[in-house]
Parts: C-alpha cells; structure tokens; sequence
C-alpha cells in the first residue's frame, strides 16, 4: 500500500514536471496571434476585422465582468445563468469567425495538424480496436514515434478542402460527400500502393458486406463523410483559432524542423519496406545506406513495431 502511493506520488510529480516544461517550452515559443493578442489599435489587421473583433471581444469582456467569478463573489451569485454564458458564448464564437476571415491557412498550420491528426488518429484507433476486438497491438505507421500517417494525411487534406468549402459557405451536404470522396480515395491510394510497391496490407474490409474494393467499404464512408461535418464546423475552426498565426521566428523554426522530422520519418519508413521487399527477392544491399538500414531495420523490427502489418513475399530472384 504504501509503495503503491510512493508510485502515485512520483507519477503525479513527473507530469507535474512535464507540464511545467511544456508550459515553459511554448512560452519560450511565442504565441500565436489570437482574438486577444488582435485587439489592440496597432496591431496590422486589416480594418474592418479589426472593428469586428474589438467590438466581439469588447462585449464577451463587459459580459463577463457584469456576471463573472468577480461579479458573482460581490453580489452573491453563485453561477451563470444559461442566457449570460450563451451571451459569452456567442460574442467569443463572433470573435472567433471574424479572426478566422481574416487568417490565411499556411503550411505552418498543415504541419502542426498533420502531427496532430496522425497521433491522435493512432491513439483512436488503437482504442477502437481494443474495445471492439480486444486487440492491444501496434498500430503506428512509421518507424518513429507514435504516428499514423494516414489519419494525418486525412486531416491535412480535409482542412486543405474543407477550408476553401467552408470559405464559400458550401452546405453541410457537400461538405458531407467531399469528406466521403476525400476519405475513400485516401484510403484506396494508401492500401494499393502498399500492396503494390511493399507487398504489404495493414487492414483490409474484404470480410465486410458492404465492402467496395479491399481497402474501401460502404460504412466507413460515412464514417468519413461524418467526420468531415464534425472536423469542418466543429474541430477544424477551433483549432485554427488556438494555433493562430505565427508570430516569431522560433515557432516557425520549431515548425520547420518538425517538418524536417516527419519527412526524415517517412523517407526512412519507406527505404525499409523497400529493403524488406528487396531482402524478400534475395537483392542485396546495393550501397553502405541500404548496408546500415539492413543492420538497423530487419524483418524481426518490421514484424515487432508494424503488429498490425501483413506482409506477403514477392518472387523469390535466385
């Protein structure tokens, strides 16, 4: 008992700790520019977004001041009533529409929502699967980290589409399909070429009913289709609005270099099914890269880090 909360105690200090970092990290980092940071006269935002958000922000404040923590404490009220938060409410979400008209999508927001997506995507699905099958495996998609590609292709992608339907006030019925075209293509792209240039299968639905080709099937479209109405109306605007938009040179550094990361991780995640297909043929490493991959990344780490990957032998060259 007492080693247990010695354990608990120690868990609890070290994410503490970790909190803390991040917390500092991203404070060394630099802000991005929020609906706050956009408020002030001399801030360079185009003039009639700028009276749009000062007028929102200003009436969320005077809202909160009025009914707030401070409020309540003088005059005794204890909570909100619904009317005063939906009037806070609906003067942030104002702000927040009028500073997502003025932002412009840049390939700094892609990267953070690509490693967003794919580790979140992992972590779903690898919780899917457990409470749905029992299997505890793993599902990672690239040599390092804990990453899933495809979920981070998916979410780059439907923000890149969904972005440009959103700006046009496309109805939530083409948004609906977009997402459903968007999701079926990725899924069918990414599970051919696997199959087509690595001999490898991470999933297929061919068991499934309502399946169309190996990789597609009829209930996960709509799961797609779903997905794009939540991340385009719900998810996608929020998590724009928290990243805003880069205002020093070491966001974009840190970016850049997450970049090169995930790029790094791809190419290398690539090179080894390569050699693990080339090994499979009997071709030899032809340089001392492949020499080093072939020592680094055999088929035993392929097979414990990639659990959910079947791969097939092409033809055996003599």
């Amino acid at each position: 008992m007492l080693l247990a909360l010695i354990s608990l105690f120690v868990v609890l200090l070290v994410l503490r700790v970790l909190i803390a970092i991040v917390r500092r990290f991203i404070s060394w980092l630099g802000h991005g520019t929020s609906v706050y940071h956009m408020v002030g006269e001399d801030m360079p935002v185009e003039a009639q977004y700028a009276a749009q958000i000062r007028a929102y922000v200003a009436q969320a404040e005077k809202t909160r001041r009025e009914h707030g923590i401070i409020a309540s404490l003088r005059t005794g009220q204890k909570h909100l009533s619904r009317e005063q938060r939906d009037a806070i409410q609906h003067s942030v979400d104002r702000a927040r529409e009028a500073y997502l008209s003025y932002m412009k999508l840049e390939p700094y927001h892609l990267v953070i929502i690509f490693l967003l997506g794919s580790v979140a995507g992992l972590i779903l699905e690898e919780l899917w699967m457990f409470f749905t099958a029992g299997l505890t495996q793993s599902r990672v998609g690239l040599v390092w980290g804990p990453f899933s590609p495809l979920y981070g292709f998916g979410a780059t992608l439907l923000t890149m589409i969904c972005w440009r339907l959103r700006r046009r006030n496309a109805s939530p019925m083409a948004i609906f399909f977009v997402s459903v075209l968007v999701g079926g293509s990725l899924e069918q792209f990414t599970g051919w070429s696997m199959e087509t240039f690595f001999h490898a299968s991470s999933w297929t639905y061919i068991h499934l009913p309502d399946h169309i080709t190996q990789w597609v099937a009829w209930r996960f479209l709509f799961f797609w289709g779903v997905l794009g109405l939540a991340w385009t109306c719900i998810i996608m605007p929020d998590l724009l609005y928290r990243i805003g938009m880069a205002t020093t040179r070491r966001q974009v550094v840190f970016v850049s270099l997450l970049a090169l990361y995930l790029a790094a991780d791809i190419f290398m995640t690539a090179m080894c099914f390569g050699r693990k297909v080339a090994r499979d043929k009997g071709i030899p490493a032809q340089n001392s890269f492949e020499t080093w991959v072939d020592a680094n990344y055999t088929d035993d780490f392929i097979a414990a880090r990639f659990q959910n990957l079947t791969i097939t032998q092409g033809p055996h060259h003599e």
